[in-house]
């Protein structure tokens, strides 16, 4: 299988599946001597394992990392940094009934095109499990970058028809709630709304909203690798994510040029913008202001109620799935896109050390 790596100064490579002996990552290219333990990796796991809340797969796994590389007297160094989660509550067998057929909204079918073959158990290679190693390579990318006084806040904006009121922001909220929503009130609501779509056999999808604060302006190459480019496509791979907004998002297609266009002002000794319709990127090339992202999730497909298929024979049938399912990935998935644009923003910082000829000059004097 081509495309588990991401990544070009530092590179992320995933491997493991759902219901394998273990899932993980390494990470390649990251500098030497940024003080990191398990703890650090530990705190983001925990933020997106099953079995924490009532809005979540009933399915429990403690998720605690192991570090076998890349680590040494609490300092990485410099070589690569492998790290693997165990599995301890597999249940293959309530999978055993879909390896005749292709589950709605997943990807049996496509896999089965694509290899002939296909591991059945919770989707194998396909499961939201797989991003166990992005959060684990998240984690650290997020540490380096926050000795940079940079910081990637990813929380829930909505769930449904249910959206947070920026007015009740609070980001301690994030983590207090079930739903990463950083609205107390919003978070309540949704969980109602949640454990309606559990009791009716179905599920919901939602937005989640990530804010990048203290980047400097002049990140990101203009062509291929636009700053836009890379952050969607980071969080484009993430299973269960469809659509990626910057700014403004969709709304700039109904927008004047007047209306649409940040005004530039000079803020002390800086250059600075009256607003932040762009998202923080113009030209593909970070502007100094906050990077705001929208990625929207679909609603998980595993649901309790009858759906129509076809099995591996072409047989249309009728089905019902069972097993340990999230009425909703959302809230599990904030700290993913976080880890995403983390790893994205690290590795064109990198990039972007060499853009200069003065900066390697003096590096080197």
């Amino acid at each position: 299988m081509a495309g588990s790596s991401f990544g070009k100064n530092i590179t992320v490579t995933t491997f493991g599946e759902s219901h394998g002996v273990a899932l993980g990552a390494v990470l390649d290219g990251f500098p030497a001597g940024v003080e990191i333990s398990a703890e650090d990796i530990q705190k983001l796991l925990d933020r997106r394992k099953p079995g924490t809340s009532s809005v979540t797969t009933p399915r429990k796994e403690n998720d605690e990392v192991e570090i076998l590389s890349g680590i040494f007297e609490g300092k990485t160094t410099g070589t690569p940094i492998a790290m693997v989660v165990r599995n301890t509550s597999q249940r293959s067998s309530d999978y055993s009934e879909i390896a005749s057929y292709y589950r709605p909204g997943h990807a049996d079918y496509c896999f089965d095109q694509k290899y002939g073959f296909r591991d059945y158990r919770g989707g194998g290679r396909s499961s939201g499990r797989e991003t166990i190693g992005r959060v684990a390579a998240g984690a650290i990318c997020k540490k380096l970058l926050t000795n940079m006084g940079i910081s990637v806040i990813a929380y829930t904006k909505s769930i449904g028809d249910v959206e947070i009121d920026p007015s009740r922001f609070s980001e301690e909220q994030i983590y207090k709630s079930v739903t990463a929503m950083p609205d107390a009130e919003a978070d309540a609501a949704a969980v109602k709304l949640i454990e309606k779509c559990r009791e009716e056999g179905d599920s919901i999808g939602g937005v989640i909203e990530i804010l990048i604060k203290g980047m400097p302006a002049g990140i990101g190459e203009p062509v291929f690798d636009k700053l836009d480019a890379l952050l969607s496509h980071a969080l484009i791979s993430i299973g269960a994510f469809k659509a990626v907004e910057i700014g403004d998002g969709t709304l700039v297609s109904k927008l004047k040029g007047s209306e649409n266009n940040d005004a530039f002002c000079t803020c002390g000794s800086n250059v600075g913008k009256v607003t932040n319709h762009s998202g923080g990127i113009l030209g593909g090339i970070s502007d100094g202001s906050d990077i705001v992202i929208r990625a929207h999730v679909k609603p998980t497909p595993s649901i309790s109620k009858d759906q129509k298929t076809v099995n591996k024979s072409g047989d249309e049938i009728d089905i019902n799935i069972k097993g340990r399912h999230d009425p909703v990935v959302v809230p599990r998935a904030v700290v993913v896109a976080e880890s995403m644009c983390a790893i994205t923003i690290l590795d064109l910082l990198m990039e972007n050390m060499h853009a200069k000829a003065d900066s390697i000059i003096n590096f080197y004097k």
